[in-house]
């Protein structure tokens, strides 16, 4: 049978099937339905566990004689195949079909793959695993469904944040879930169970140069043109990649042209921050930036990034710092040589 991610833990309260598939290229996901797996089998007396690796030129033969073999005092135990991947090749494919067609008793066989294509998904293998036990992929969660991911993952820790709370802390760890698992266990260090507001993520989420980095932003559309020389000067001394400060600069820009379009077509600003769902402590920069610069302004700055990404990556001569002090300077209205 096949499962979501949110379904194991309704599952695994009904007992264990003989064997499980966990696939994907999530880790957090990943990791935290093996762990359930291995909690639900510890509980039911599991209390041996093997692993093996089948990386490259693995012995297969090791999964029979391990699937085969008895403990010393013949206990209920966990088996674990770690498969990264997600290909076993055609003689992993007969020994994982053989397993699924004859499972070993008093054995819970736990396959941990990377992520496995929608051909392999076809394969004998794979149907047979999925026929005799349970195969459950994880997928990244998409940009627009992680404020959600945020807010159930803060709830299921006994806070209370606000929809804005949710918002910032998604844009701060920018999809990276064990990044935002990480965040949401030290805010509850900080703050212990109960409401949190944007106030306290903005104070507790990551005191680092990529929280500095949307603070550039901010700063270059408020038009403070002496803070923001002094903020990318220190993300230069502190050793912050340039790709990161392009990536900050560049995700504003393509945000303002496209708000910029719309104000040009008639849009009133409130109507097309509301579509934007900025955040209200982001509404004065945002603001500041659209009433600036025109739509063409914009495209110009979009321009000029791409031209900067390019010599980042070696494909155009130029100083990256430099380019990108010019950049955060013309957001901020600054008309430079």
């Amino acid at each position: 049978m096949r499962l979501r991610c949110e379904q194991l833990a309704a599952h695994l309260r009904q007992g264990v099937q003989p064997l499980y598939l966990l696939s994907g290229d999530e880790p957090l996901q990943l990791m935290e339905a093996a762990d359930a797996i291995r909690a639900r089998v510890r509980e039911l007396g599991f209390g041996e566990r093997e692993v093996l690796h089948a990386e490259a030129n693995f012995d297969w033969n090791a999964l029979t004689a391990a699937s085969g073999s008895l403990s010393l005092f013949a206990e209920k135990r966990l088996l674990e195949l770690r498969l990264p991947g997600g290909k076993p090749g055609k003689e992993g494919g007969a020994a994982l079909s053989g397993y699924a067609a004859d499972p070993p008793p008093d054995t819970v066989l736990l396959i941990i793959s990377g992520k496995i294509d929608s051909a392999s998904q076809k394969s004998k293998w794979f149907r047979a695993l999925e026929a005799a036990g349970v195969a459950l992929q994880v997928w990244p969660v998409e940009p627009a469904a992680l404020p959600g991911w945020v807010m159930s993952r803060m709830r299921s820790r006994g806070m209370q944040p606000t929809d804005e709370a949710a918002r910032i802390l998604a844009e701060r760890v920018e999809g990276n879930l064990l990044a935002a698992a990480q965040e949401v266990e030290k805010l509850r260090l900080l703050h212990g169970e109960g409401p949190i507001d944007a106030a306290q993520v903005e104070e507790g989420v990551a005191d680092s140069a990529r929280y500095d980095i949307f603070e550039l932003v901010d700063t270059a559309l408020l038009g403070d043109a002496p803070r923001t020389a002094r903020v990318i000067e220190g993300l230069r001394a502190e050793g912050v990649e340039p790709i990161l400060v392009l990536w900050a600069l560049l995700r504003e820009i393509r945000a303002q042209a496209q708000m910029a379009g719309e104000l040009a077509q008639g849009s009133s600003v409130d109507a097309v921050l509301g579509r934007f769902r900025v955040w209200e402590k982001r509404k004065a920069p945002v603001r500041a930036g659209l009433a600036r610069h025109t739509l063409k302004r914009w495209l110009l700055l979009l321009r000029r990034a791409g031209r900067i990404d390019r010599m980042v990556k070696g494909a155009e001569p130029g100083n990256p710092w430099d380019e990108l002090l010019q950049l955060a300077l013309l957001m901020a209205g600054v008309r430079t040589v």
